[in-house]
């Protein structure tokens, strides 16, 4: 009985740490957002006293499973984008203000990190990215084109979008973005939010520095157990072998191939084909023979 105990009580504990880690990730990204902010005018007063960490983290963290509505937006042409145009993927979101100059740049250059060193295990057909500017009217599709153009954003499978100002709280709502207005620019939580391919939130990727294992992990989660198409193209059976067959490398900072598992799976399927081919050639045989005997036989009887 008091092993039960002991083993609930280090249970509460792990979780409970778990519960503070995350709270201090969050409280120092909404401190970095705060301190590197833009700069405010002489005199000038903040608007809001700023982010509560802890009501952060828990609106954050309270979004995670359910399904986002189906906003409509504007993307960098200025072109309508329903956000149920992008299931059947994985979706990474992060929220980005065109007028910050160091904190939004900061993430969206890790972010664009991460999706590079990542690449060569997803491509750009696995999954999809949108920053979206919450800061309206500033954040129009011309000014968040000109923000991607400065930091030299062009993957296929990455874009930009301008929400109406009316939509903005409901969307930011739904994400579990805070955001508060001060002296020095908006404080936010620095987070990436990542979708299943349903158009559910699945996890809350936080901080300004993201390697490709805090995205890549999550993920790979979501596509190694999502279901197989009906016609499986030839790429995306490549795709999926090349999942299987990576690993995240910490002193790299990229993904490399597990060659021995590599080679495991090619060994199997080389004996699932060469048992086929066997099975096969025995059936031919025992047909040709059928056709013979059958064959004789009939010669007899005439």
């Amino acid at each position: 009985m008091s092993s039960h105990k002991d083993t609930a009580h280090r249970g509460q504990r792990l979780l409970s740490f778990r519960k503070l880690q995350a709270s201090l990730v969050v409280a120092c990204s909404i401190i970095w957002s705060s301190a590197n902010g833009t700069t405010a005018s002489a005199g000038s007063e903040p608007t809001t006293p700023g982010l509560d960490p802890v009501a952060a983290l828990r609106a954050s963290q309270a979004v995670v499973g359910k399904q986002v509505s189906d906003f409509t937006m504007l993307d960098r042409s200025g072109q309508v984008v329903r956000l149920s145009q992008y299931r059947g993927k994985p979706l990474l979101v992060s929220f980005i203000y065109s007028g910050c100059f160091q904190v939004c740049p900061l993430t969206t250059r890790s972010l664009q990190s991460a999706i590079e060193a990542s690449r060569e295990v997803f491509g750009t057909r696995q999954f999809n990215v949108i920053s979206v500017g919450f800061n309206q009217p500033a954040d129009s599709p011309p000014s968040l084109k000109a923000f991607a153009a400065q930091h030299r954003i062009d993957q296929p499978n990455w874009e930009f979008l301008s929400p109406h100002a009316s939509i903005v709280d409901a969307l930011t709502r739904e994400f579990g973005f805070s955001y508060a207005a001060t002296a020095g620019g908006i404080d936010h939580v620095l987070q990436v939010t990542l979708l299943d391919a349903q158009g559910r939130i699945y996890r809350q990727i936080y901080g300004e520095a993201l390697d490709a294992d805090a995205l890549g992990e999550p993920i790979r989660q979501l596509l190694n157990s999502a279901p197989a198409p009906q016609q499986i193209q030839l790429d995306d059976l490549v795709d999926r072998i090349r999942l299987l067959c990576t690993v995240y490398d910490p002193k790299t900072g990229t993904y490399r191939v597990q060659y021995g598992l590599l080679i495991e799976i090619a060994g199997g399927v080389t004996f699932a084909l060469a048992m086929l081919w066997f099975f096969l050639a025995e059936w031919r045989t025992q047909r040709r023979a059928r056709r013979r005997r059958s064959a004789q036989q009939h010669h007899a009887a005439t």
